[in-house]
Formats: C-alpha cells, structure tokens, sequence
C-alpha cells in the first residue's frame, strides 16, 4: 500500500486502485479455482482408487484362498489401464506378498503399513503421492489386503495450465480496467483534480473570489464543487466584514491609545505636583515643630506641658514618614516615565555606598555584610540606585531584630542569564501572599512591627522590567528572604 501514500494525482490513485482491486479480485478467484479444483481432483482420485480396490478385492480372492499367485498377477496386470497407478501389492493375512504390480521396472517397492484398528480402508499422503489400502473379505472373513499407489503429477500439470490461463486473463482485465480508468478520470478525477487546483490558488493569492467550473452532471462530486464555491463565497463576505471591523478597531485603539497617553501624563503630572506641593507645607510644620520644641513652656501646667512634648516628639516621625512617602511616590512616577540611560554600571560599589549610608544613620548596629567584588551591570544608573537602595534598605530594616544580622549582594548564573540577589536572614514573609509582594500599597508586614509606605518594592519591579528583567523572591517566615532579578 505505499504507493497511496506518496504525493501522486487522484488519476494515478484511481488507475493504480482500479488495476490493483482488478489484479487482487482475479488472483484470489483464480488461487480459489486451483484449490478447488486440486482438491476436486485428489478426492475423484482417492475414490477411483477405492474402486479399482473394491474390484480387485473381488477378482482376487480366489487367488488368496488357494494361494494362486499368477491368478492374482493377471487381476493386478488391468491395473495397466489406470494411468495414475504405479505400484500395487497384495498380501496374504500374513502379510506375505502373493502378486505386485509396477508400472514401470525401476518402480521401488513401498512400505505397506498395517491399516489402523479395525478399518476396512485407509489412505496416506506421501508427498505427491496417495497410498490407497483396503482389506479383501470373503464370507466375512479377512482373507488379504490390497495396497494401490497412484501419483498426483496430473494436478501440478492441471496448475500450470491453469496459471498460464489466469495470466491471460489478467492482462485482458488489467487493458479493460485501464480503459475503465481513463473514463472515471474524465467524470470523477478532472473535476477534483479541478477543484485541488483552484484551492491551491485560492491558499496561495487569499483570492477568494475564485470559482471553481461546475460539473453538468448531478453527482456528488457537483454537490463538492457547489459547496466549495459557497464555502468561498462566505468565506469572501466573511473576509470583507473582518477587514471592515479590522480597520473600525484600529480606529478605536488609536483613539483609546491616544485618551489612555493623556490620561497617564495627567496623572504622572498630578502626581509629580502634589508630591512637591506637599513638600512645602511639609517642611513649614517641620520648622515649626522645631520652634516649638526649642521655645520655652515652663509657664504652662506641668500635665498640659508633658502632653504638649509628647505631641511634639511624635511629629519628628509623622513628617519622617509623610516625606518618605513623597520620595517613594516620586520614585515611582520616574520609574515608569524616566527615560533609560544605559551605561556600565559598578554595582558593587553602589551597594556598598548604600550600605554605609545605612550603617552611619544606625551607628550602633552591627549586621554582617557581604558583597561580591566587580558586579557590573549595563543599566541607567539613577534608577538602579532606586532598585539597591530599596532592596538593600528592605534588607537592613527586616533583619533589625534579627540577633547576627547578615545581608549579602553577589550574582549567580542560570543558563544564559546572570541573576543579581540579594539576601537576607530577617524577618522574611508568608509565600502564599507572594503575589501581593510587587503591587503598590500592599505590605506583608504590619507598619508598627516594620515602617514602610509599600511602594519601594512595585518601583524595583518597574525598573527591572522597564529593562527588560524580571524580578522574583523566596522566603519563609522568620527565615529571611532572597529578591532576585535580571536585566535585559
């Protein structure tokens, strides 16, 4: 069956199906007939055999009752007209021969088994040979057995004969089928090799104003072609209404795109101006703050004194916080609106410098500090510091209880990319509200345990991936916690 599986033209398929299913349905009516007919002919042989044992079964048995033996001979010598016979014995009871026929003088003498049990007739098979025996009874009595050997060279020959015959029939039938074929090809190959074809041009130009030729005939193969040609002509109508609502979209996205880019540089402008309008009345309350805990309130009542002091220690942090949260903000908005600078970057160094800052603000800490040494990076300087200072920051502000507080910044390789981290042994976080780690306002931990505003980590997310990086962390609670990230 290979040959249908090879890129061929449905002509050739139907020639090849046609003269195949010809060539199959002969052999096997043919190899039916021999079979048939071979048996036919060793069942006629084996029964003439019985025949020609019954007779001389019943010439012969004087001759073994009184031991004639050319009485037997002469029964045996008719034997001669019997062309499939070529050897043939009698046997006393004793199994003694009394008289044996051969066709031919060199013919060999044949073993003669006893028949089996108690049968009267039995027959073998050896090899083109059939060995035919059968008991002589008189009166009831087993006086001799009689064996007759005839060849089956006649079916070998019946065979060939045969054969040469369904030969010639085949060519006949395979010429026939031929002829068959070139008429199917003109009313069933022509108009799907038409069809092929059209859809070929049809897949090739996305021309789907193509027909194809319609058969005249009421077949299925019209029925096939009517549905392909409305197949197309939907396809068509189909086609113009998607490049319609294509061109309508595109419109709309223009216009969305361009009220979206309006809208953000709206907000990123509001943000900017509140974050520095909100500077203003900041450090006027600092200053203020600053008078008021400098100026003299001995004059006031003791408790009215020490709950003015205590409103004036808390306001210190309440600006400390408002203001970090304008940085943050600021932070933010640059994040997204900045435009990259991309230039070799010493990491190394910058987080070291960070790292100082943050040891000089808390003198009295001691945190274990290891920083790989030349980790550069091809990045926008500026921002990059916003991603140490934040991850760093996070770093010391989470290990601050923390009994031997250690932070590390190094790189590690994973396939082709370098992974920058940086790690901690702090307080960590729960990793089932991981998805919430790099969203703006959301804080894993409460603000009286750890301060934070909850915008530092979703600014390093948008600077790594304004950089074409992404960013990840693993942690565990009360087991620190690793931030890793790439850039592009």
């Amino acid at each position: 069956m290979r040959p249908f599986s090879r890129r061929t033209s449905i002509s050739a398929r139907l020639m090849r199906m046609n003269l195949l299913v010809t060539a199959v349905a002969l052999s096997l009516a043919s190899v039916s007939f021999l079979l048939y007919d071979a048996y036919s002919f060793r069942q006629n042989l084996i029964h003439s055999l019985h025949t020609e044992a019954q007779i001389i079964g019943a010439n012969s048995a004087s001759a073994l009752l009184f031991d004639d033996s050319d009485a037997a001979h002469s029964t045996l010598s008719a034997l001669r007209n019997s062309p499939d016979v070529v050897y043939a014995i009698i046997l006393t009871p004793a199994r003694t021969p009394l008289a044996n026929y051969q066709r031919q003088k060199d013919t060999p003498k044949i073993d003669t088994p006893p028949l089996p049990g108690h049968a009267s007739e039995f027959t073998w098979q050896r090899g083109s040979q059939i060995l035919l025996g059968s008991r002589i009874d008189f009166q009831g009595k087993n006086i001799g057995t009689v064996y007759i050997l005839a060849e089956t060279t006649e079916i070998g020959q019946r065979i060939r004969r045969y054969v040469l015959i369904a030969i010639l029939i085949l060519l006949v039938c395979l010429v026939a089928a031929l002829m068959l074929t070139a008429s199917f090809r003109r009313v069933i190959a022509n108009p799907i090799v038409g069809l092929a074809n059209i859809a070929r041009t049809v897949t090739r130009e996305k021309d789907f104003s193509i027909r194809a030729p319609i058969p005249g005939d009421t077949d299925e193969v019209s029925v096939l072609v009517n549905s392909f040609n409305e197949m197309l002509g939907q396809i068509q109508e189909r086609d113009r209404a998607l490049l319609a609502s294509r061109d309508e979209l595109e419109q709309r996205v223009q216009e969305r795109t361009a009220e979206l880019q309006a809208a953000n540089k709206e907000l990123e402008a509001f943000s900017y101006s509140v974050a520095h309008d909100l500077r203003g009345p900041l450090d006027s309350i600092g200053s203020t703050s600053f008078l008021l805990r400098n100026a003299d309130w001995s004059a006031l009542d003791p408790q009215l004194r020490g709950q003015t002091a205590e409103i004036l220690e808390m306001l210190p942090r309440a600006i400390g916080r408002m203001s970090a949260l304008i940085d943050d903000l600021l932070n933010l908005s640059r994040s997204k609106s900045a435009v990259l600078h991309l230039e070799p970057i010493d990491l190394s160094a910058m987080a070291a410098g960070i790292l100082d800052e943050l040891a000089k603000n808390e003198p009295n800490r001691k945190v274990d500090v290891v920083i790989a040494p030349r980790v550069v990076a091809i990045a926008d300087k500026g921002l990059m510091r916003v991603v140490l200072a934040n991850l760093l920051g996070n770093a010391w502000k989470y290990t601050s209880k923390t009994p031997l507080p250690h932070i590390e910044f190094g790189t590690r390789r994973e396939g082709n990319n370098l992974v920058y981290f940086v790690c901690d042994n702090g307080a960590g976080f729960d990793p089932q509200y991981q998805h919430r780690l790099f969203q703006p306002f959301q804080r894993l931990h409460a603000t009286s345990e750890f301060a934070g505003t909850g915008i530092g980590l979703a600014t390093v997310h948008r600077i790594v991936t304004r950089h074409g990086g992404r960013i990840w962390a693993e942690s565990q609670l009360d087991h620190g916690a690793d931030f890793f990230f790439t850039l592009n």
